[in-house]
């Protein structure tokens, strides 16, 4: 592990030289471990990364913005933060790319929860950066970015997937990114399951073949 901006672990791909590069962003309160849990089920030329955040949590985890929770405001995040995590991975998709032996035009995103509304964030800020997202149990965050043309976004795909009954993030939300990816007409496919916020065995398999055909 090269030391970049964010500290990440690996998985090495099968291929020598130009391996399709998918990068791995945890949810809330999360570390680089959670999703890398699953990336030895994911087709062995990928080059995979996880990511941790930058913001340290107590007593453990870590946070790409904060969250508060205030009884006056209710539930409200630091969207400066956020934005400054949107650069920071931005910087570190363009570190990556010079480091290790990755195809720079074959980079897939994949989050989970606040790791998802930073991929959207970084996709539709810097698109001509990556191709694909995986977005797991999350939602746009409009206020992270400002929208390009959109021949900016020709080449991006989504795959976006969500938990029928999420406690944590409303479905209701997240029922909105497939719309808003659309209007833009960026590529998305959208998937519910009979879950909360959590990745379902049927979504894993469905995302994971999703990603196959695409690298």
């Amino acid at each position: 592990m090269k030391d970049l901006s964010l500290f990440h672990i690996i998985r090495k791909s099968s291929l020598k030289e130009n391996a399709p590069l998918l990068l791995l962003f945890h949810g809330y309160g999360s570390d680089e471990n959670d999703l890398f849990s699953f990336a030895n089920e994911l087709p062995e030329e990928l080059y995979i990364i996880s990511a941790r955040a930058p913001y340290p949590m107590q007593p453990y985890g870590n946070a790409w913005y904060a969250i508060n929770f205030d009884a006056e405001k209710g539930k409200w995040s630091d969207d400066e933060q956020a934005k400054a995590s949107r650069d920071l991975i931005g910087k570190f998709i363009d570190e990556v790319v010079e480091n290790y032996p990755v195809n720079k035009d074959n980079i897939t995103l994949l989050g989970f929860s606040q790791g998802t509304i930073l991929c959207y964030a970084v996709a539709l800020t810097y698109p001509e950066k990556i191709n694909n997202v995986i977005a797991l149990s999350g939602y746009v965050n409009e206020n992270l970015f400002e929208i390009k043309p959109e021949n900016h976004y020709k080449y991006l795909n989504f795959y976006c997937s969500h938990g029928s009954v999420d406690q944590v993030i409303p479905v209701d939300w997240a029922r909105q990114s497939p719309k808003f990816l659309s209007a833009l007409n960026i590529k998305n496919k959208y998937s519910e399951f009979p879950v909360g916020h959590g990745v379902a065995p049927q979504n894993f398999h469905e995302f994971k073949n999703w990603l196959a055909q695409l690298i």
